[in-house]
């Protein structure tokens, strides 16, 4: 490691923190926007809409594509570049996507997207926790939960208001003024950071890219196609194979892609495990309650959409309550609880007759968002507070490559107890199925309460470096 490792100055974290923001918005933003539109995407270029559901699965793979090597490229060429490389693209291919004339033009600025996105948010993340020594990574709480809950929950509501209000095109015009300033920021205000990795590994990268996209693309299209489409039986099983080989590799490499021996600090371990979990439940939840909110009220689309936004809302107050209880409970002592009284509201959220009660829903949506904030946000701080400097980004690449495929996984585990149980869909009157499938994510909620088990019971000290900034507080610009 070159020079010392937390010597930021102020207006450098200024700088990482409006950047990171701005574009980890962007990129929340567009994982969940487009989802309104996708009716009228169709109609608009004659296509069917199953076919314009492509456009968010190309995203969503190309994404997942893009994950593994992210540490790799930051750690060689530079966090900076390699960040503001990404954002520009994401920019650019943006503006694409608003003038695309056909379906063609659009699912493949999507996929440009998707990969600049991938980069984003594991080396904006490395780049904001080197800005921060971990005693002072509880004040990023307020940075990390808008983009991470606020813009997804954000998404639906913006989405149909603009393709209603104006055009489906500008959901993704509104991102180029904001990622044009994110980048002029970027490049006057951020430091450059590299380490020096021993190589490229090609077989890993050969093994772990197509394993996470081909499982991305079952989990996506297994759902809507059916888990018995040719399509997803090959690329699922294809996909968990050259997964478990590419584990075995990157265990066995001297110089791997990612550095699955991370994994064997158990702090660390336990975070990314409880990350897969935690994200399995929340992504699983906001998919199947809407189904059956519609289901038990006969409510609109956009109303089963509305009915989940209290959601963000807690997720907001938890950033909170996280920074100031973590000094005093420690990170076991508040995820814990959290994590339990979570499990008692998803399972609330799956008892008869609460669906039919807008308020009771609405409370309960709240209180998802603040208790299970509360233990993600806890887990996600402390659980890179022994991670070295020089590995930050590999650590951030794994946890997020986990995160995401949670998020995947939570949704086609919802979408396939709805389908076993007889669910046909937003219009079947039973809502049977859909509180099983609550019921369900409710459980998986439930394993990561014996993951928080393993965190540290005291919250990180401040270090006794020479070099450590004296006196700086979280930028108020956050």
């Amino acid at each position: 490691m070159r020079g010392p490792v937390f010597s930021t100055s102020r207006a450098a974290r200024i700088a990482v923190v409006i950047v990171y923001t701005v574009a980890m918005c962007m990129n929340g933003l567009d994982s969940t926007i487009v989802n309104p539109a996708l009716l009228t995407i169709a109609r608009d270029f004659g296509e069917p809409v199953s076919a314009a559901n492509t456009v968010e699965v190309a995203f969503l793979v190309a994404l997942a594509v893009a994950l593994p090597v992210a540490g790799w490229l930051g750690d060689r060429f530079g966090t900076k570049k390699v960040f503001l490389g990404a954002l520009a693209v994401f920019t650019a291919a943006s503006a694409v996507c608003g003038l695309a004339q056909n379906l063609p033009t659009l699912v493949l600025a999507r996929v440009v997207q998707g990969v600049a996105g991938g980069l984003l948010t594991p080396v904006g993340m490395t780049l904001l926790f080197r800005a921060f020594p971990p005693h002072e990574r509880m004040k990023l709480s307020k940075v990390l939960i808008v983009p991470t809950a606020l813009m997804p929950a954000l998404g639906p509501p913006l989405g149909g208001f603009l393709t209603e209000h104006l055009s489906w095109h500008w959901l993704f015009f509104v991102n180029v003024p904001l990622g044009a300033a994110a980048v002029l920021i970027g490049v006057l205000g951020l430091r450059e950071h590299k380490e020096e990795p021993e190589g490229f590994d090609l077989r890993g990268f050969l093994l772990a890219t197509p394993a996470l996209g081909l499982l991305t693309y079952a989990l996506g299209f297994g759902p809507t196609h059916g888990w018995s489409a040719p399509s997803v039986l090959v690329a699922g099983p294809l996909g968990l194979v050259l997964l478990a080989a590419g584990c075995v590799h990157l265990l066995r490499a001297g110089a791997p892609l990612l550095q699955l021996r991370l994994l064997a600090d158990k702090v660390f371990a336990s975070a990314t495990v409880l990350a897969l979990v935690t994200s399995a439940g929340l992504m699983g939840v906001l998919f199947a309650f809407p189904l059956l909110y519609q289901a038990a009220l006969g409510a609109s689309a956009l109303d089963a959409g509305l009915s989940v936004f209290p959601e963000a809302l807690g997720l907001m107050l938890a950033s909170q309550v996280a920074d100031r209880l973590m000094p005093r409970l420690g990170p076991r002592w508040l995820a814990v609880p959290a994590l339990v009284l979570a499990t008692a509201v998803f399972g609330a959220l799956a008892v008869p007759g609460v669906a039919e009660n807008a308020w009771a829903v609405r409370a309960l949506m709240f209180c998802v968002g603040l208790v299970l904030g509360t233990a993600v946000l806890t887990v996600q701080i402390a659980g890179f507070s022994d991670v070295p400097p020089p590995a930050m980004g590999q650590a951030m690449g794994l946890f997020t490559i986990v995160r995401t495929l949670g998020g995947a996984l939570g949704i086609a585990v919802t979408a396939a107890v709805i389908s076993a149980w007889g669910g046909s869909g937003t219009h079947d009157a039973d809502p049977g199925p859909y509180r099983a499938a609550i019921a369900v994510t409710a459980g998986l909620v439930a394993l990561g309460t014996l993951c928080a088990l393993r965190m540290p019971k005291e919250a990180p000290a401040p270090p006794s470096f020479d070099d450590e900034p004296q006196g700086e507080e979280l930028p108020s610009a956050a």
